[in-house]
């Protein structure tokens, strides 16, 4: 029996909690941005997948074949969004199981563990500012997704 891959498999999580909170949200809310301005939702979801492109890159070049960064016009294209960041989390999967072996990502320090907490901090604060971006445009997510992003334990 294959040990389990720990890594990928909490990653899967994030990203299944990413998801989860995009279909939630009103095609209508994927253009609200927050009081400070910055980017909209859309374009916040548009750039986890091009970090994980940007990383990808850097790391294992070899498994960005087919995935395209997501730009600024497609940012607004919930259908686009999903593609993408379904391509983008196998790509990433991929590369924390060939990680396990190692323990290492090229291009980053200290290790392939502090790397997944590294993309799972960056990805957990676009969620908040989607969230607070949905809020003062008064499009919030109702409370079972507000609730289900903390339930990794189901997602």
């Amino acid at each position: 029996m294959n040990a389990p891959k720990l890594l990928s498999e909490t990653f899967s999580i994030n990203h299944r909690i990413n998801l989860y909170l995009l279909e939630s949200i009103a095609e209508a809310g994927l253009k609200d941005t927050s009081a400070s301005k910055g980017r909209n939702v859309g374009e916040q979801f548009a750039h986890i997948h091009n970090v994980r492109l940007m990383w990808l890159k850097a790391a294992s070049p070899e498994l960005l074949t087919g995935i395209d960064k997501i730009e600024k016009e497609d940012a607004l294209n919930k259908k686009k969004l999903i593609k993408g960041l379904e391509e983008s989390a196998k790509a990433m999967n991929h590369l924390l199981d060939i990680s396990e072996s190692t323990g290492k990502i090229k291009g980053f320090k200290p290790h392939a563990t502090a790397f997944l907490g590294y993309i799972l901090s960056h990805e957990a604060h676009h969620r908040g500012q989607i969230i607070l971006s949905l809020k003062q445009n008064n499009h919030m997510v109702d409370k079972k997704t507000q609730f289900g992003i903390w339930e990794w334990g189901v997602r």
